[in-house]
């Protein structure tokens, strides 16, 4: 046996399967995907039975998906089990790329209890992708009807499930609670079907969001059923039998079911059981027309009929997903090399996450800082030159001024960054002119000897001017800096909030990386204003020390002239 060549082959597969698995993408065409987590542990929503056929919400905005690199109409969707294998069943209620909204009912196949590891992935970014048709089986086969109340105001209300007629007309609320709502106005909306009914205390099930705006009045009513609100208090009658319990709160949506079977009629609040009571043996068959609204007002949403009874665990994931509950529901947007560095050991930068999650206004806020910071870098680096020069010049002419027995005869040949040099020179002109220094030339008179310095103070204001010049630059920097950061991160929680309140998910994982990249531009903009700070003040020292050597300068030159060449 060669072991050396099994070895070797071994490690060549290893090589080529390994990478293979540490990147796992469904396909290489789509670009980004949303990956959304249902938290069914005591860490989120626990639940105790695993469920099958589930269909929940999927709320996307500019958050937690990648609208502009996705087609303009969502066709390029693709929803994938957690293995990022299987296909999922999935229906888009909502797309919107110029408002950054989506709404996609996704199924689920099987949601584990206790587990963070209820994954599925919303994949886009495919430019040759067509829409897929929409899937008739999108629910398990006990929904008997699911009414969303999508589509525009004033239409028929749709079956997603197909198998109902339309409604009537009903006017709708286009912010909804997950997407378009309905809005009740005290006239019956009804629909029927050989589908919505059920024999004598027979399984049965009926669940949906509601606002009120009244908080008395007749809610759902079918044969002897009916689910009414008396002052906020619901109550669900089957017959002579009457289970009441919980409170509705006026102005706010809260998710009601009621379920019939195995001699209970039970009455679930916002996904927990309200009350319970026991059916008689003998009862009457649920059938006939299913009336929505009659002679009560508000908003209505995701109305669900089955021909089961709906468990409680059932109820209450899907009012957890459906209300966006954040201990539930997790959303992230991932591009392949995040997810290859991350199961390749390492872990997303959260830098990353901020620049991935940064609106148009916040790029164009840190790109105006970035042009600052350029600029006060530029002028902090050309004025630390030009007065470490102008120090070491200085020092240098200092030297062989003192030095020199006779003013006019001292050197600034190769002094050419020296402001005293230069002052200097300004003096020395001025007395050549006064043909001072020539045999028979008349001493300087104290008139004479002012205008020197005249012209000497001249040229010295003109030095400090351009040891000065640009300086404003960083003080700009320094106080406009924080100030368009600030804007900024302002406008860009402005568009966070306002993209959650639209979409009406108040997930936390959805809205923090929103909020953490709008302040990235607040960081943006004290990144420019503390170095332009520190290099303003020690640039200022540096000048001012300059500016005090010439006006010192200035004083032992005149007053040496005056010595030397002043009238006794």
């Amino acid at each position: 046996m060669n072991v050396p060549r099994i070895l070797s082959s071994a490690l060549l597969m290893s090589a080529l399967v390994l990478p293979s698995l540490a990147h796992a993408w469904w396909s290489g065409d789509f670009k980004h995907r949303t990956k959304v987590v249902l938290n069914t542990s005591a860490q989120g929503m626990e639940t105790k039975e695993a469920l099958s056929g589930v269909v929940v919400p999927v709320r996307l905005h500019s958050g937690n998906f990648d609208f502009i690199g996705a087609k303009p109409d969502g066709a390029d969707l693709r929803v994938i089990a957690a293995d990022d294998k299987t296909p999922l069943k999935y229906w888009v209620e909502r797309f919107d790329g110029t408002n950054e909204l989506a709404v996609v009912w996704v199924q689920l196949p099987n949601t584990l209890p206790g587990t963070d590891k209820n994954t599925v992935y919303v994949y886009a970014g495919n430019e040759a992708a067509v829409a897929e048709p929409i899937n008739a089986a999108l629910f398990d086969g006990a929904m008997a009807a699911a009414i969303p109340f999508s589509g525009q105001n004033g239409e028929p209300v749709a079956d997603a499930t197909s198998a109902l007629q339309s409604s009537g007309p009903l006017a709708r609320e286009a912010t909804g609670l997950i997407g378009p709502s309905g809005k009740l106005d005290g006239q019956a909306v009804s629909w029927s079907s050989d589908k919505l009914k059920a024999a004598a205390n027979a399984p049965y099930s009926i669940s949906l969001w509601f606002k009120p705006e009244a908080v008395t009045g007749t809610l759902i009513a079918q044969g002897p059923l009916s689910l009414k609100l008396d002052a906020g208090k619901p109550s669900v009658t089957v017959g002579s039998t009457t289970a009441t319990g919980g409170e509705l709160p006026t102005g706010a949506w809260a998710h009601l079911a009621l379920t019939v079977g195995n001699g209970k009629l039970t009455l679930y609040v916002n996904g927990a059981q309200a009350a319970q009571t026991d059916l008689p043996a003998a009862g009457a068959p649920i059938e006939g027309a299913l009336q929505l609204g009659q002679g009560i007002t508000g908003l209505v949403d995701q109305l669900e009929v089955a021909t089961t009874v709906r468990s409680a665990d059932w109820l209450k994931l899907a009012h957890a997903a459906q209300s966006a509950d954040a201990k539930l529901v997790a959303t992230s947007t991932e591009t392949p090399d995040s997810v290859a560095h991350a199961e390749g050991g390492g872990e997303v930068g959260h830098f990353a996450i901020l620049v991935n999650n940064l609106t148009v206004d916040a790029w164009v806020v840190i790109a105006i800082l970035g042009v600052m910071f350029v600029i006060a870098a530029w002028v902090m680096y050309d004025k630390a030159v030009l007065v470490g020069r102008a120090d070491k010049d200085n020092r240098k002419f200092l030297s062989g001024f003192r030095d020199a027995r006779d003013v006019m005869t001292v050197s600034s040949q190769g002094m050419k960054h020296s402001q005293l040099a230069r002052l200097y020179e300004a003096g020395l002109r001025e007395l050549t002119k006064r043909d001072v220094g020539k045999t028979g030339s008349t001493p300087l008179s104290g008139a004479s000897i002012d205008a020197v310095k005249a012209a000497i103070d001249a040229d010295l204001i003109r030095e400090s001017q351009t040891l000065n010049s640009k300086i404003v630059l960083l003080t700009i920097a320094i106080s406009g800096g924080p100030f368009l950061g600030l804007l900024g991160t302002v406008v860009g929680v402005m568009i966070t909030f306002a993209a959650i309140a639209a979409a009406g998910d108040v997930n936390v994982n959805a809205i923090a990386p929103g909020i953490a990249a709008a302040l990235l531009a607040t960081v943006a903009g004290l990144a420019v204003a503390i170095p332009a700070l520190f290099g303003y003040n020690y640039l200022a020292a540096r000048i001012k020390n300059i500016s005090s050597d010439m006006g010192i300068f200035v004083d032992e030159f005149v007053t040496r002239v005056a010595e030397t060449y002043g009238a006794r």
